[in-house]
C-alpha cells in the first residue's frame, strides 16, 4: 500500500466520522424541535380546546338561527285552526261560540237595513273569516307562506337580525324581520259561503313585500306615513299600554289605546325593527304593526265597522282582528293583537332552521244578509 493510498483512506474514514457526528447534531436538532412543539401543545391545550370549542359553538348557533324558507305552499285544510271562525251571530244572538267574544260591540238589532243603489233589508251576521295571510321572516324574499325563497338582488342585504339598541333609558334587545302580505281570501278558494254578499270577492294576491319598501328599516322616512308616531311612539304613551296589555291578556285589546299593542309593543312606527324579550311574540308584534300599516295605506278595508260593507280605517280597531300562527309550528289557538306570550309562544319555534313565520289573520266581519 502506498503513502497515496493512506492518505486517501485517512480523508474517507474523516468524512464518515463527519457525517456521523453531523447525523448524530441534526437528529438532536430534531428531537429539540419536537420536544419544543409538544411542549408548546401541551401548555397551550387548554387553550386550543377552548378555541375548537367556541369555533363549533358559532357554527351551531349559526345554524341553529338560520332561517330555513318553507318550500311548500300553505295546506288550508290542516295548517288553518277552523275554530277561530267561531263565535258565529245570527240575528244578534250567538247561535255558535266556542268560549270567545265577537269584540268590542253587540251585533245591533236583529233586522238590518242597508241603502244604495239596491237597499236592502234582511238579518245581521256576524263572524270570523281567515281573510290574510302576513310574513314574518328572517331571510330576505323568503316568501314562507307559498314555499318559495326567491333571489336576493342584494346578496346579504335585508335579512332579519337580531341586535341590541343601546340608548340612555338602558339596553334593549330588539329584532328586524322582513314582512309579506297576501290577499288570502279562505272562503272564496275553498268555495264555501259564495252565496254570502259578505264574502270578499277577491283572488289570492301578493299585496305587499317590505323588501320594497324604503321606510320599513328607516324610522325617519315612516313619518311620512305616521306622522302621529311623534306623538305616541315614545316611552311615556308607552306607559297606557299596561292597561291594554292587561285587558289583552283577558282577550279584549282597548281600541282606544290604538298606538298600544299591549305585550307586543308600541305600534309606531311602522318599521321592521321591534322590541324582542320573546321571537315569537315580537314577530307577532311585527304582523299585527303590518296590519296597521296596511289599514292606513287602504290595503286592507274593515268589515267589522259596519253591517253595510267594509270601510276605510285609517285607525285600526284592533279587537277586529286576531291571528294564529301557522308556520313553523302551528298554534293551536288563534291570539288577540297584544296578547302575552307566557303559555303559548314556548316551542313555537324551531331549534334549528326557525325564524320564518307565517300567520294567518283572522278578522271581525258584520254583515246585512237580505232576502
Amino acid at each position: 500500500m502506498n503513502f497515496h493510498s493512506i492518505v486517501d483512506m485517512d480523508i474517507f474514514q474523516g468524512d464518515i466520522i463527519l457525517m456521523i457526528i453531523a447525523s448524530a447534531i441534526l437528529s438532536l436538532i430534531v428531537i429539540k424541535i419536537r420536544f419544543l412543539i409538544f411542549g408548546l401543545l401541551f401548555r397551550n391545550l387548554g387553550k386550543i380546546i377552548i378555541g375548537l370549542a367556541l369555533i363549533l359553538a358559532s357554527v351551531m348557533w349559526s345554524k341553529a338561527n338560520a332561517g330555513s324558507c318553507s318550500n311548500s305552499f300553505l295546506s288550508i285544510p290542516t295548517e288553518v285552526n277552523w275554530q277561530c271562525v267561531f263565535p258565529i251571530s245570527i240575528g244578534g244572538v250567538v247561535e255558535m261560540a266556542n268560549g270567545q267574544d265577537l269584540g268590542d260591540e253587540n251585533i245591533g238589532d236583529s233586522i238590518c237595513a242597508c241603502g244604495g243603489e239596491n237597499p236592502t233589508v234582511g238579518i245581521s251576521v256576524s263572524f270570523w273569516e281567515p281573510a290574510r295571510v302576513i310574513d314574518t321572516v328572517r331571510d330576505a324574499w323568503c316568501m314562507n307562506a307559498i314555499g318559495t325563497q326567491l333571489e336576493n338582488p342584494s346578496l346579504g342585504q335585508g335579512s332579519g337580525s337580531l341586535f341590541v339598541d343601546s340608548t340612555s333609558s338602558g339596553i334593549s334587545p330588539k329584532i328586524f324581520a322582513q314582512m309579506h302580505y297576501y290577499k288570502f281570501p279562505v272562503w272564496k278558494i275553498l268555495d264555501m259561503f259564495t252565496d254570502l254578499p259578505c264574502t270578499e270577492d277577491v283572488s289570492f294576491d301578493i299585496a305587499m313585500m317590505s323588501e320594497l319598501l324604503p321606510h320599513w328599516n328607516n324610522p325617519v322616512l315612516a313619518m311620512l306615513l305616521n306622522p302621529e308616531a311623534l306623538v305616541f311612539g315614545n316611552p311615556v304613551a308607552q306607559l297606557a299600554c299596561a292597561a291594554d296589555s292587561i285587558a289583552a291578556a283577558t282577550g279584549n285589546p282597548i281600541d282606544h289605546l290604538f298606538w298600544c299593542m299591549g305585550s307586543w309593543g308600541n305600534a309606531y312606527p311602522f318599521t321592521g325593527s321591534i322590541g324582542a324579550t320573546d321571537r315569537v311574540e315580537a314577530n307577532a308584534g311585527i304582523a299585527a304593526r303590518s296590519i296597521y300599516m296596511m289599514g292606513r295605506t287602504g290595503l286592507l278595508l274593515d268589515p267589522g265597522v259596519d253591517a253595510c260593507g267594509s270601510v276605510y280605517t285609517p285607525i285600526w280597531k284592533k279587537s277586529h282582528y286576531k291571528i294564529q300562527l301557522m308556520r313553523p309550528v302551528k298554534d293551536n289557538a288563534c291570539r288577540p293583537i297584544g296578547m302575552t306570550g307566557m303559555g303559548w309562544t314556548m316551542f313555537k319555534n324551531k331549534l334549528v332552521g326557525g325564524g320564518n313565520y307565517s300567520w294567518m289573520v283572522f278578522r271581525k266581519v258584520k254583515c246585512c244578509v237580505g232576502y
